[in-house]
């Protein structure tokens, strides 16, 4: 992890490194975060609830926030709520379906090993992974009533924008409650850790606050806060989503070479952002980057720099350039060959697989069967033009079975229409 002391990353302030990214967009005090940030080490939290088996890309700004602030020497403390995520925080559609504890459990362990590769344990500022339920769970209901709850007018409470948006549809007490757990984190973090900041995304900023209200009013801190901006993509829909769902972190929920392409697919309006939010690399070395994407936007540089990036932190280098190549060679820029069947199979999967049992139909029948072609005609037209391509080998003949010979690692065939359209075939006997 490349480091550059006491407040600062690669000889930038790190609050003006932060602010020149777009990282900052609310903060208890700005200045005052300045000077314990541009000066020595603090310890810091951020939390994520277990709300699924996986996290998803769009927890990849806190920890890529975590990441950057460990890179300038602050101590990161990592809360998985355990507690919390038994509550859920209340959302603008509705009330949260509650999730048994011991799902919750199972998603605590795996979420704490999906944090791993983002920050360092070793070290003075080794990162630390903490679980609310540690001190919640112990806690009776009228030691929290009166040492948290005593401390929260509800009049506050009624105010935040979610809670009051919610009022004509309903809210539990068990929702409206949350505000008071997430606050309970901070003091205890506090007390037992020593920590001075909470950070997170902007719609949490009513529980952030609540929090650094809550220390003061228990005769601690002082203690700071900031919240990083919503992410929307430029045609305003939610930033995180594609075609199939969610974009997880989890390689059996979402593939590498899947969590690649989302990536290369950034939309030219929003990839230069994204890479000031989750690039490593340095203010020169970006505007640089936007200059070259500026000069050759076909050439999609900044989201192969980023996709490139990103995958590798996220699935190590070695799942990164199967990504890489998969990306290439299914649009006949290199050698099928050389991709695992893991990579080959959850890249085709993508586009959906045609599965074949017994006997292998011609290519031409192939080419509709998989939905490249509309029509046998159409099949036979493509091909006469020149269009069609099996494992990246221009088709001539139409009715010619592909030979066992073209089966990539025994199981599959790569089908391309044009430059841009491949469907894949899995065959079994």
């Amino acid at each position: 992890m490349r480091t550059g002391g006491c407040g600062r990353i690669a000889g930038v302030t790190l609050v003006d490194d932060l602010q020149w990214r777009g990282l900052i967009q609310d903060s208890t005090h700005l200045e005052e975060l300045r000077q314990r940030l541009d000066g020595p080490g603090i310890t810091f939290y951020v939390g994520f609830d277990p709300t699924a088996a996986s996290l998803h890309v769009g927890h990849l700004m806190q920890v890529m926030t975590a990441r950057r602030l460990q890179q300038g020497g602050h101590k990161p403390l990592l809360l998985v709520g355990g507690a919390t995520g038994q509550i859920g925080d209340p959302r603008e559609s509705s009330e949260r379906s509650l999730n048994p504890p011991e799902v919750i459990a199972g998603w605590v362990a795996r979420i704490r090993e999906q944090l791993a590769p983002f920050v360092t344990y070793e070290g003075a500022n080794g990162a630390e992974l903490v679980n609310n339920l540690d001190w919640t769970g112990p806690t009776s209901v009228i030691e929290f009533l009166r040492d948290v709850g005593k401390h929260f007018p509800v009049n506050k409470m009624l105010a935040r924008d979610v809670v009051r948006n919610r009022l004509e549809t309903g809210i539990s007490f068990t929702e409206f409650s949350y505000q008071l757990l997430q606050a309970n984190d901070f003091y205890q973090l506090h007390v037992r850790h020593g920590c001075e900041l909470q950070y997170g995304g902007s719609d949490q900023w009513g529980n952030i606050t609540a929090g650094v209200d809550f220390v003061r009013r228990r005769g601690a801190g002082p203690v700071h806060a900031f919240t990083t901006p919503l992410v929307l993509k430029a045609d305003g829909t939610k930033f995180g989503k594609s075609e199939g769902g969610a974009v997880w972190l989890d390689p059996a929920m979402t593939s590498p070479y899947a969590f690649y392409q989302f990536w290369i697919n950034a939309d030219d309006r929003d990839v230069n952002q994204y890479l000031r939010y989750f690039s490593f690399k340095t203010r020169e070395e970006l505007e640089e980057l936007e200059k070259a994407t500026a000069d050759r936007p076909q050439a999609r540089l900044a989201q192969r720099a980023l996709a490139e990036e990103i995958t590798t932190l996220v699935h190590g280098a070695e799942e990164s350039a199967q990504a890489v190549t998969a990306s290439q060679a299914l649009f006949g820029r290199g050698s099928l060959d050389s991709l695992s069947a893991a990579t080959l199979r959850s890249a085709l999967g993508e586009t959906g697989l045609l599965p074949v049992r017994g006997e292998l139909p011609s290519v031409a029948t192939l080419l509709k069967e998989t939905g490249l072609v509309a029509s046998a005609n159409e099949a036979r037209r493509t091909i006469a033009e020149g269009g069609a391509y099996l494992n990246n080998e221009r088709i001539t003949d139409g009715e010619a079975v592909p030979p066992a010979s073209a089966l990539l690692h025994g199981r599959f065939l790569v089908l391309r229409r044009g430059k841009k359209s491949f469907a894949g075939v899995e065959y079994s006997a």
